[in-house]
């Protein structure tokens, strides 16, 4: 599976979970079981491109998904793609 297709996958689940009033810890359990070969850094590209589209307008989705990106970008642990 081509790379995009894993980051929009993953960005799928973010958008989901989101809009289901998910945050946090409950939303990053929803994705990465959604999604169990997720990474942090899959999960900090969906939720740039989740930030940066234009039919995402809920502040509090925007707000929750832009949370979970700083808290696993800062994060940095050992979750690293194999194939990058």
């Amino acid at each position: 599976m081509p790379q995009k297709k894993k980051i929009r996958k993953v960005y799928d689940a973010l958008i989901e979970g989101a809009y289901m009033g998910l945050s946090d810890v409950q939303l990053h359990d929803y994705v990465f079981e959604q999604c169990p070969k997720a990474t942090s850094k899959r999960l900090v590209r969906a939720s740039l491109l989740a930030l940066s589209d234009p039919n995402v307008q809920d502040r509090n989705v925007l707000n929750v998904i832009y949370a979970l990106a700083i808290k696993h970008r800062l994060d940095g642990g050992p979750d690293v793609d194999e194939d990058d």
